[in-house]
């Protein structure tokens, strides 16, 4: 679980997404966003969610949200992550963690008895100003719009 609560200011990033443009949390003021970290391209779990946020992307934008993920993974496994599944939103690359580390989601994770280093599945929403408005750190990867927008 993240040390940042809700109402904390949203840590600064920058980061280059799948075509090596170069995104930061500034390029988001006056929106909300769906900042989502998964742990790898092309996984079923990671696909579920970020095709559950595709399906629902109108969605979300109707309702004033813009969505952007991270994951360690390279530029080029984002490009093919989002062309296999169409995704309609940019990916960062954090294949230096900085950003992960930021955001307190890189730490010990269990999976199948075995311990190690990975990135724990986590959505921030940030308000238009920067502030963390809500955390989702128990993600429903099937059901994730429903989630952010309590329907």
């Amino acid at each position: 679980m993240t040390k940042l609560k809700e109402g904390d200011k949203a840590p600064d990033f920058k980061g280059k997404d799948q075509d090596g443009n170069l995104i930061s949390l500034d390029d988001f003021k006056g929106h909300k966003l769906v900042l989502y970290f998964y742990p790898k391209d092309s996984t079923p779990g990671c696909t579920s969610q970020a095709c559950n946020l595709r399906d629902n992307y109108d969605f979300l934008l109707k309702n004033g949200y813009k969505v952007l993920g991270v994951s360690a993974d390279s530029e080029k496994s984002h490009k093919k992550f989002i062309e296999k599944n169409n995704l309609p939103f940019p990916l960062i690359s954090d294949t230096d963690k900085e950003i992960l580390k930021a955001y307190d989601v890189w730490g010990p994770k269990k999976f199948m008895g075995k311990e190690f280093l990975g990135i724990k599945r986590t959505t921030f929403v940030i308000d238009e100003d920067g502030k963390i408005e809500e955390i989702i750190d128990k993600v429903k990867t099937k059901e994730h719009t429903d989630q952010i927008i309590k329907v």
